[in-house]
């Protein structure tokens, strides 16, 4: 059947473009998700640091706390060897006044420890904050880049589209099926050029017959090894050099 190449070539390379931006418009969710992820990432290392602080200040009201409650029973232990009447007696107030001594001392380093550690936790917060505000920005700015492309892609899909219907009705019937059909099946390639003597996908060698057809380029010709429509391109002429000026 004879066939106009330039018109099966152009749909090709509209499919091909359609092709490509349907991944970057598949891609870009996927890409704005793991940023907003990342953002996250950075207010939950706040987050977390904070926690650990407020954890770390209950820590501290719960010991000092107690360590008011000891105390109390001290002054209680103190008031009662004004009353006792012998000497076991008083021997056992002292040993109590003693130990609850040594549990406020423990406690007090447990409290000397947390605000040590507290110190350690605000420096935490303060790496946290500054990492969460410059990693944000870049962060957003990322995310607009990614707004800002899937806008021009789907504008650029959308004029790739109108370009198509325009053209496909050019195309004969039969010519678009066999077209469509290689397309879908051969993971959307359905032409190969051929440029010398060889298939440019499979990298056949196309028999000489065949390639003064191809030359011709008004016949159907499939690959006699991959299937894909064969068209005829020639290699550019290299760019001479000029001579300099005597």
């Amino acid at each position: 059947m004879d066939i106009d190449f330039d018109l099966i070539i152009e749909l090709q390379r509209l499919d091909t473009e359609l092709h490509n931006a349907s991944l970057v418009l598949e891609g870009i969710p996927r890409l704005v998700q793991d940023v907003d992820k990342r953002i996250q990432a950075t207010t939950k290392l706040v987050g977390d640091a904070k926690d650990k602080m407020a954890h770390n200040q209950k820590n501290r009201r719960d010991l000092e706390n107690e360590v008011k409650d000891l105390k109390v029973g001290i002054g209680k232990y103190k008031r009662q060897l004004n009353e006792v009447k012998s000497n076991k007696e008083y021997t056992a107030l002292l040993h109590e006044i003693e130990e609850t001594q040594h549990k406020i001392d423990t406690i007090e380093e447990a409290i000397i420890a947390e605000m040590l550690a507290a110190d350690d936790v605000e420096e935490e917060i303060k790496a946290a904050l500054h990492k969460q505000s410059t990693e944000e920005d870049l962060l957003k700015k990322e995310k607009l880049v990614l707004d800002e492309k899937m806008k021009e892609t789907e504008a650029r899909f959308a004029a790739l589209t109108k370009e198509r219907e325009a053209l496909v009705p050019r195309i004969p019937r039969e010519q678009l099926k066999l077209y469509e059909a290689l397309f879908q099946k051969k993971g959307g390639t359905a032409l190969s050029p051929v440029t010398g003597d060889f298939c440019a996908m499979c990298h056949m060698r196309v028999r000489p017959q065949m390639l003064n057809e191809l030359r011709d380029r008004t016949t159907v010709i499939l690959c006699e090894n991959c299937g894909r429509i064969l068209y005829w391109t020639t290699k550019p002429e290299p760019v001479k050099a000029e001579t300099p000026a005597e």
